[in-house]
């Protein structure tokens, strides 16, 4: 008896701290302290304007400085091939980065092969979405039509040998034909399945309609390879965010973008995760819906993990190799 007493009495001791240590009062003073260092770091100040003008200013002149080079390296491809486009393209939006108080952080690495280009399929949360996935891979875009009719814009995602697509049915085939040849030339694409952004807190579901370049099968002859790729904003000002401040990063519904644009750049600074799952081969998936499910299941615990402060788990083996279509699947 006596023993179990001593036992009982140490383990209490490791829950709770001795009687002197006001733990409460250590505990709402770090939350108070907390909830001060968050109202600072969002408080309205002219220094903050004044950064988002000098950032504003220094992206329109880089922008105006790689639009020609570009244009000359897009001309001469015939002469030295694709290569220097596509470095110039990922120095770009590399640099914008750096001028917008971006630092990026990349966990894992993209797939390279020197024969099967690579589809990229990332979630979707921001115009600056673009800026860190165009810095990280060598890939072009798809991108709404719509961005196509945006002045300047447009410019620069037609010289970054953008994609555009309407997905209307009358011009899904040709739609489709064209990102195929992208796809055979070499060039690998970054694709957001979900066709719209979300509010950063959620993955919206993908659409395996946006993927129809991809064939699917054994009897498919060298697809290309799907990589899933999470993307999700995790601090600002130095600080871990939460639910109620994704919305600064999110743009979304009817928000505006010139003013979302200047309230994100008027900020210190800002990190990204970029978690790059493994490839998955679509010779192994029975249809396009499949790879959609397994790249979204990838994509969505993935951004789960970054959201909570947690390092992603590789993809199971379950996603590379999936159940016969035969079997029943889970409610």
């Amino acid at each position: 008896m006596p023993r179990r007493l001593a036992v009982k009495k140490f383990r209490t001791a490791l829950v709770r701290p001795p009687a002197h240590t006001d733990w409460r009062e250590r505990m709402a003073e770090a939350e108070r302290r907390a909830a001060r260092d968050f109202a600072e770091a969002r408080s309205f100040s002219q220094w903050r304007q004044v950064r988002a003008a000098r950032r504003v200013l220094l992206l329109l002149l880089w922008t105006l400085l790689c639009i020609p080079i570009q244009a000359i390296a897009i001309r001469g491809a015939t002469l030295w091939g694709r290569r220097p486009c596509i470095t110039i393209a990922r120095a770009y939006h590399s640099v914008n980065c750096r001028i917008a108080g971006i630092r990026v952080r990349v966990l894992g690495s993209p797939a390279t092969t020197p024969d099967r280009p690579v589809v990229f399929v990332s979630n979707h949360t921001s115009w600056a979405d673009i800026l860190v996935l165009g810095g990280v891979l060598e890939a072009c875009f798809v991108s709404k039509a719509e961005i196509a009719s945006w002045p300047l814009v447009r410019t620069v995602a037609r010289l970054g040998r953008t994609v555009f697509v309407s997905r209307r049915r009358s011009a899904t085939l040709k739609e489709r034909d064209e990102l195929a040849e992208r796809l055979a030339a070499g060039d690998s694409i970054i694709l957001f399945p979900e066709g719209t952004t979300s509010d950063g807190s959620r993955v919206l579901p993908f659409r395996s309609a946006l993927l129809g370049m991809v064939e699917t099968g054994p009897e498919a002859r060298h697809p290309p390879l799907v990589q899933p790729v999470s993307v999700v904003f995790d601090r600002l000002d130095g600080l871990p965010i939460g639910r109620k401040d994704r919305a600064h990063f999110a743009w979304y519904g009817a928000m505006d973008f010139a003013d979302h644009a200047w309230v994100l750049l008027s900020r210190r600074s800002s990190r990204v995760s970029v978690f790059l799952h493994p490839p998955l081969d679509p010779r192994q998936f029975p249809s396009r819906k499949a790879l959609a499910e397994a790249a979204y299941a990838a994509v969505d615990s993935g951004a789960a993990a970054l959201r909570q402060g947690r390092l992603p788990e590789p993809v199971s083996r379950e996603l590379h190799e999936p159940k016969a279509a035969s079997e029943p699947r889970a409610a």
